[in-house]
């Protein structure tokens, strides 16, 4: 640390700090960018990392995870923010005359494979977890039944009550079905409002579109649930209206319809037959308004919330596991342990190799993205990262630290290489000082 104060280039290196925004583990890039005039190929402008502190230049990582970098996972959910709330009032491309089509905000829950520790509340009172009076034993000897009134951080939420009866592998094998699961949702939700506008689905396209977005939110059990704002539009996505048939109440005939009738089936294996899995009876459908508890803004914070969370929420890890990792050398919950033991077991299995458990483990067997959006809902995550890097560039070339060039007569040539990542113990305490940020713990080091 002493020695990156005293080190001659030590103001670049806290300019490139800064810049990255406080991120945790910036990635290091080797290389150059030069530009050459198109018609004389003369050098206009060279930058290269040469001259950088170390030879390199520190850019944010972009992760989404909030557990490996706080910082760049709020921008990735300030922009899904941006996102999905485009898609309720407009803007980003999007025509305000949006706010007038059905749009509703959808909660698809998972079955239950077992009874857990839960906080349950009614009325703004916290009522026992599971209690009965006349509380049965399971065949391992434990009685199904907790009087307690759990709070908010009791490690025991999201814990069968008796673990020997859960069933871990239906947990698994729902999670890595879940996304085929949402994909025959959608198509039945489509099939249905063909069906009520009196229509073929192949004409349901020339007179209507389904546009969505959803994340995917992890329970404390290790299951997943999505919750999705589901919007009705005409032909032409969100600059058309839907027709007149298509109305708030038709979507949640349609939602209510495809979510009891769809399911996905798992391959046989062992000595188990073929499993279908469905949704939980729990679902949830609201309206969305511009005025009430739920608005656009409490959607779409709603909505960003999760897009930066994944399964470590359930006491699992934020990174893959090696088949060969000694699981008990880890710090996890012993139902998260037992939930990637038995990723581990499935994903050896032949019969089940399509749905890649091992790889997956970390996630407890879910595959699919978190955050997923319909082609013509709004605007794009790229789109949003576009604009800011042209506003930062602007910025440069009205200070002067960037030359003004015309993209059609300038010929742009870069070259970059990674070069690793994250920080020294040392550079880690003083990147926590200049940015503000609450230091992780120490030991990432550089790549």
């Amino acid at each position: 640390m002493i020695t990156r104060l005293n080190h001659p280039q030590y103001d670049r290196w806290a300019s490139q700090i800064k810049r990255t925004g406080g991120c945790r583990q910036p990635i290091h890039l080797r290389g150059k960018v030069e530009h050459y005039d198109r018609a004389t190929r003369q050098l206009l402008h060279r930058y290269s990392t040469l001259h950088e502190p170390d030879g390199i230049l520190r850019v944010p990582c972009k992760t989404r995870r909030a557990s490996r970098c706080p910082s760049c996972a709020e921008t990735y959910r300030a922009d899904t923010y941006q996102l999905i709330r485009a898609g309720l009032i407009g803007g980003k491309g999007v025509p305000e005359s949006v706010t007038a089509h059905p749009c509703q905000l959808v909660t698809l829950t998972a079955p239950s494979f077992g009874v857990v520790h839960a906080r349950r509340e009614k009325d703004g009172r916290v009522h026992p977890c599971h209690a009965r009076r006349d509380a049965v034993t399971c065949p391992h000897g434990r009685g199904i039944s907790c009087a307690e009134r759990h709070g908010t951080d009791d490690p025991r939420l999201g814990e069968p009550l008796c673990p020997d009866c859960y069933d871990y592998s239906g947990s698994v094998l729902f999670n890595a079905l879940a996304p085929l699961l949402w994909k025959c949702f959608t198509n039945s939700v489509r099939r249905h409002l063909a069906k009520l506008g009196g229509i073929f689905l192949k004409d349901l396209r020339h007179n209507l579109t389904l546009s969505f977005a959803k994340v995917a939110e992890y329970q404390r059990r290790g299951v997943v649930h999505f919750h999705a704002v589901v919007r009705l539009d005409g032909p032409d996505g969100p600059v058309s209206p839907p027709p007149a048939w298509a109305t708030a109440d038709a979507l949640t005939l349609a939602v209510q319809h495809a979510a009891r009738a769809v399911s996905a089936t798992a391959p046989a294996h062992e000595d188990q037959p073929e499993r279908a899995f469905r949704w939980g009876d729990q679902l949830d459908i609201r309206t969305i308004t511009l005025d009430g508890d739920l608005t656009e803004q409490a959607v779409a914070g709603y909505i960003a919330k999760y897009a930066t969370k994944a399964a470590e929420c359930v006491g699992t890890l934020d990174r893959r596991i090696n088949p060969l990792d000694n699981l008990e050398a880890f710090k996890l919950r012993d139902h998260a342990r037992r939930l990637i033991a038995t990723c581990m077991r499935l994903g050896s299995l032949g019969e089940l190799a399509e749905l890649r458990l091992m790889e997956w483990a970390h996630m407890l067997g879910f595959r699919g993205h978190f955050s997923t959006r319909s082609r013509r809902y709004s605007t794009t995550l790229g789109a949003l990262r576009t604009a800011r890097e042209r506003f930062v560039r602007d910025e440069e070339v009205t200070h002067g630290r960037l030359p003004l060039f015309d993209e059609d007569t300038i010929l742009v040539i870069s070259e970059w290489e990674y070069a690793g990542k994250g920080y020294s113990a040392g550079d880690q305490l003083l990147a926590a000082a200049l940015t503000g940020t609450r230091l992780p713990e120490i030991g990432g080091g550089a790549g």
